[in-house]
């Protein structure tokens, strides 16, 4: 069925990022421009283009934009019209998009948006989340288990969906039909804004929603913290929600998001894939992208 996972190869699992500490136990949640740049700050990125795509960054730190363009460009050249990406960085002004309109089945990482839409109706609600939606929520992000998510889906209902959806400017995504989470229709750029509004201060969700689903997506199990956070420095947290799925058409869809916090960092990345010959070859695809965008970004902190 659409959102099932199957078991990652040995290769890629070689390729994956060694898991955070667990952090805190689990509580009940209750209810609660940049400037553009190009080589020069306040000037404009000229742009870069992947088989006829263009990749555009701006950023308040010279020259920072235009390295992020070549190097996404390098890293999703003979994908690209098969990928996307969306990029911010709050300590740099720094943002990259390509292709971050064109629509994709979600696969898994719909799972964030499900989390996002029962804490929204939670809070609507003025309660605790419940024991149940405690175990739910944990297994659905933390293992991506598909009948923990079911299970929320179909409590949720395409109205609390879609009611998230609206209060959280997601305009490009459309929950899938008859219960198929996993082919609901997602972009880079909304899933950016996302992790934006899990981030941030904002009237969907309060602080402590926010920091309920950050902390399941830091204790995302080891085997499935690959993705956006390849090649990430040592000193950020990581939060991440992966998703991969095979259909006859367009091949293996894997995706990654991702928030990195802490140590003077404040980002997040969305990496979407279809086309895949293989789970693995998406893993590659996801994660050449993603170390683009690490490396140059920290390097810039760095220097």
């Amino acid at each position: 069925m659409p959102g099932t996972h199957m078991p990652l190869t040995r290769r890629a699992k070689q390729g994956l990022v060694a898991a955070l500490a667990a952090g805190s136990a689990l509580t009940a949640f209750a209810a609660a421009v940049p400037v553009q740049a190009g080589t020069a700050a306040g000037t404009s990125s000229a742009g870069t283009s992947v088989e006829g795509s263009p990749v555009t960054c701006t950023s308040d730190q010279p020259g920072l934009a235009d390295r992020l363009e070549r190097d996404i460009a390098t890293a999703l050249h003979g994908h690209g019209k098969a990928s996307a990406l969306a990029f911010y960085d709050r300590t740099t002004a720094t943002s990259c998009t390509f292709r971050a309109s064109t629509a994709f089945d979600s696969a898994s990482v719909v799972k964030v948006t499900i989390l996002g839409a029962l804490l929204r109706q939670v809070q609507e609600e003025h309660r605790f989340l419940t024991s149940r939606e405690v175990d739910l929520t944990t297994a659905m992000i933390t293992k991506s288990d598909n009948a923990a998510t079911n299970a929320l889906w179909h409590q949720l209902g395409h109205a609390g969906i879609q009611h998230f959806l609206d209060l959280a400017g997601m305009r490009d995504t459309v929950p899938g039909p008859k219960g198929t989470w996993g082919r609901t229709q997602i972009t880079a750029g909304d899933q950016v804004k996302l992790l934006r509004l899990l981030t941030s201060d904002n009237n969907v969700l309060g602080e402590r929603a926010r920091a309920y689903a950050l902390r399941l997506m830091n204790r995302v199990v080891p085997d499935q913290r690959w993705g956006t956070p390849a090649g990430a420095p040592g000193t950020v947290t990581v939060h991440v929600k992966n998703g991969w799925l095979p259909l006859s058409t367009n091949g293996w869809r894997v995706h990654s998001v991702g928030v990195f916090t802490g140590g003077g960092h404040d980002y997040g990345m969305a990496v979407l894939s279809h086309g895949n010959r293989t789970m693995e070859n998406g893993v590659t695809t996801v994660e050449r992208a993603a170390r683009a965008v690490n490396r140059d970004l920290n390097l810039q902190k760095a220097s």
